[in-house]
């Protein structure tokens, strides 16, 4: 039989009690707070870090491809769908679709006003299922595969600029020569909350800019690609150039919005440092309550030294305690942070201002690798910090230790 254990088992606070007890519960408790926040900050982090580059590149693509030009304009220069890239971009495993899309600059009137906008004109390989999560109002606008059906949708921001609603009819403005217009249909209101769309960005058809432009049946502004992992954008890039024509360009989505995910690279460091002083605390409250158990237990101690005990043996008993207490902290804090996640996930209990936060709750990602990881690295610093008190074991008398009181 394992004395150790078993005495260890005898002192635990479901035996003990008074002070004993309390100091159990408190060792407990500062674990379990520690780990549910250290989880529910890693889920909150990459849960707004993910629904706010999502928005983004349901917008864009992960990157786009346009044709080399000097002009800062809008407007892209066209290039055909039978170019090199187009024809082999299937070959590249990693790239999920692409989808075609040019740009016109136009102004827009409703009864009484007036904006400036920037129509982005999309095909019938527009993906209308990623993109159906923003429509607030409305539908998605029909692709006919001839023609045009002369039908928009409006961000909520310009619709409420502007006085319109689904079903209305407006005027677009194209500054051109000769200069032109077209009468069309408001069929869709959309939001994403990010000021870089909403303020300025209707979506249209493809196709009334080709007939704008004068552009041929198979020319686009440029394509929008997507891939299966986000994270390796930067990896993915040489091979996308590889089967690239040589007078077009690949812009990666990060990077055209630099400000988006550089502060979102700035919340991580936020985290981290909140997380690890968090988890700091919880490890030293540890080592500092085992050490007063061991003060505790001083008596203890001398008198299983008196007996013959090994320094050895005594501290595989604290040792059990602290790994006893470590066990109950991690299953409580994991109940209360992944119980708390499920909750806000499910029934979106946090509220926020979209125009400050650009989403209405607060979210939650799914990151059971890195739940696992946060386990085990508390596991294994608590454990390495359980070996500090257990030293001061070494040095008790058992003739002083006896008397003390």
């Amino acid at each position: 039989m394992n004395v150790s254990y078993f005495i260890a088992k005898r002192i635990s606070f479901k035996r003990a009690g008074g002070f004993s007890a309390t100091i159990h519960k408190i060792a407990v408790g500062s674990l379990a707070i520690g780990l549910a926040v250290s989880l529910l900050s890693f889920m909150v982090l990459g849960g707004f870090q993910k629904t706010v580059s999502d928005k983004v590149y349901g917008f864009t693509g992960h990157y786009q491809v346009q044709r080399f030009t000097m002009s800062n304009a809008f407007e892209e220069a066209p290039f055909s769908l039978n170019s090199e890239f187009a024809q082999e971009y299937g070959q590249l495993p990693f790239v999920n679709r692409i989808q075609s899309f040019a740009h016109k600059a136009a102004l827009i009137k409703g009864e009484n006003e007036v904006e400036g906008v920037l129509i982005k004109g999309v095909g019938d390989d527009f993906d209308t299922l990623r993109f159906r999560n923003y429509i607030k109002e409305g539908r998605m606008l029909k692709i006919p595969k001839e023609g045009t059906s002369n039908e928009v949708m409006l961000s909520h921001v310009i619709a409420n600029k502007l006085l319109l609603k689904v079903g209305d009819k407006v005027t677009l403005y194209f500054v051109q020569e000769p200069p032109r217009f077209r009468r069309v249909e408001v069929v869709g209101i959309f939001e994403t909350y990010l000021e870089n769309f909403d303020d300025k960005i209707v979506i249209g058809e493809l196709q009334t800019i080709r007939n704008l432009n004068g552009w041929a049946e198979d020319q686009v502004g440029g394509l929008e690609v997507f891939v299966d992992n986000p994270k390796k954008i930067d990896s993915y890039s040489p091979q996308l150039e590889d089967v690239m024509d040589f007078d077009l360009k690949l812009i990666a989505s990060k990077d055209k919005f630099l400000e988006i995910f550089d502060w979102l690279s700035l919340l991580d460091t936020n985290v981290y440092v909140f997380v690890g002083l968090i988890t700091f605390v919880a490890i030293f409250n540890m080592g500092a309550i085992l050490f007063i158990l061991i003060m505790e237990r001083t008596q203890m101690i001398g008198l299983l030294k008196a007996m013959g005990a090994a320094n050895k043996q005594i501290r595989r008993i604290f040792f059990w305690n602290g790994i006893t207490i470590l066990l109950r902290g991690l299953l409580i804090g994991n109940a209360i942070g992944l119980g708390f996640g499920i909750l806000q996930d499910t029934f979106k209990l946090i509220p926020l201002d979209p125009t400050s936060y650009y989403m209405s709750y607060v979210p939650i990602e799914w990151n059971w690798p890195l739940f696992l990881m946060i386990n085990t690295g508390i596991t294994i610093l608590t454990a390495l910090v359980l070996f500090i008190p257990v030293m001061v074991i070494s040095r008790v008398e058992p003739i002083k230790s006896i008397r003390f009181d």
